[in-house]
């Protein structure tokens, strides 16, 4: 109720504000004081005349103009005080007004009813916004808008382009894949895309540089050598293939060639340090892996089953390191134990649990050693 009182108000206030200048009466000319000031004009005439300050020809065509206007104004007060009622609007005036109030009152009201909803009650606005759908609270409807416009326009290459690193930020890494390899194709290849690519690739794979990611970052620094996405996971790729020198040498020189403020130092610093560091339980030092590779096969072989051995009692005591699962599973099928190999793996996975970024790569990793089954 209180809402329709508002706009009866607010309407009112519209009508009077267009229809008070329409119903106004004409403004009146002060006809009697103009006779006041044309009657002082013929006089200073007359004086200017008598002192010789004009002539007498001066002096008559002043005299008739100022008469001439005498009598005018002299016309125009006894129309008005002849007049007994009040003017009466022009026809088009009347006409006006009553379209008026048509228009802002009867137009509204009957629009409100037949589009609007009068009979639902009110809710405040933090109701009725989340009443909407959940793609109208959330960026999905813009990137819905944009996916049927590339439904619509598959060759836009600007807009695989665009819509590719928002599908990474919403996890959609699939959908990021697609997106990056259409923007390459589309717009050519450059060393950013082909990095762009190799990085989706790796993110679609859960966190492992597979074959293909590879050779997306290899082409990459062969376009451009100093192109630091495809450098440190190339370094990435060689660490997770278990060449830990071969990936701190890559690190190394990035850090070499990196500008001063280049963002990614500290990840790299972080990366180097990972493999420049041997993990707790990894195995001997380098001088005992040395002496290793003199021994006789057999002596070799039960030196690596120990290592093995321990780094198997470490993990069972404190499982939470996830490069020590990888390389554990890896070393029982190196040395052609599959059956521990896939116990090694059960048992990460359990000991992983709060972790699925981590499972799956175990999982990645067993798919891999064709332990499946």
């Amino acid at each position: 109720m209180a809402l329709w009182s508002i706009f009866a108000l607010m309407t009112a206030a519209a009508i009077c504000a267009v229809v008070w200048p329409l119903a106004r009466k004409p403004r009146t000319v002060a006809a009697g004081s103009e006779l006041v000031v044309y009657k002082d004009q013929l006089d200073e005439i007359e004086r200017d005349r008598a002192a010789g300050l004009i002539g007498e020809a001066e002096a008559e065509a002043a005299r008739l103009e100022v008469s001439r206007r005498l009598l005018a104004a002299a016309d125009v007060a006894d129309a008005h005080s002849a007049a007994a009622s009040p003017p009466q609007l022009p026809w088009h005036r009347r006409a006006a007004a009553l379209s008026v109030l048509v228009v802002l009152s009867v137009l509204p009201a009957g629009l409100y009813l037949a589009l609007g909803s009068p009979n639902i009650p009110g809710e405040p606005a933090y109701a009725r916004s989340n009443s909407l759908p959940a793609d109208h609270q959330s960026i999905a409807a813009l990137i819905a808008q944009v996916e049927d416009r590339l439904a619509r326009h598959p060759d836009d290459g600007a807009g695989w382009e665009v819509i590719a690193p928002v599908y990474m930020r919403l996890g959609r890494f699939d959908d990021a894949v697609m997106a990056r390899r259409k923007a390459l194709a589309l717009n050519g290849e450059t060393a950013a895309r082909d990095a762009d690519l190799g990085e989706a690739l790796f993110a679609a794979a859960n966190g492992v540089v597979t074959d293909e990611a590879k050779r997306s970052f290899e082409r990459a620094v062969a376009r451009d050598p100093l192109n630091a996405k495809a450098r440190y996971f190339l370094g990435l790729a060689d660490e997770q293939d278990g060449d830990r020198d071969a990936a701190a040498a890559k690190w190394r020189a990035m850090l070499k060639d990196a500008p001063a403020a280049a963002p990614w130092i500290g990840l790299v610093r972080a990366a180097l340090a990972r493999v420049t560091k041997p993990p707790a339980g990894a195995g001997p030092p380098a001088d005992q892996m040395a002496a290793a590779r003199s021994m006789p096969e057999a002596q070799r072989t039960e030196m690596i089953r120990g290592m093995v051995a321990r780094l198997a009692d470490r993990l069972h005591t404190d499982g939470g390191d996830v490069e020590g699962w990888l390389r554990l599973v890896r070393a029982y099928a190196v040395l052609g134990d599959s059956d521990k190999a896939k116990a090694a793996a059960a048992d990460a996975k359990r000991a992983l649990a709060s972790h699925p970024d981590e499972i799956k790569r175990i999982d990645d990793l067993v798919k891999g050693l064709g332990l499946e089954g």
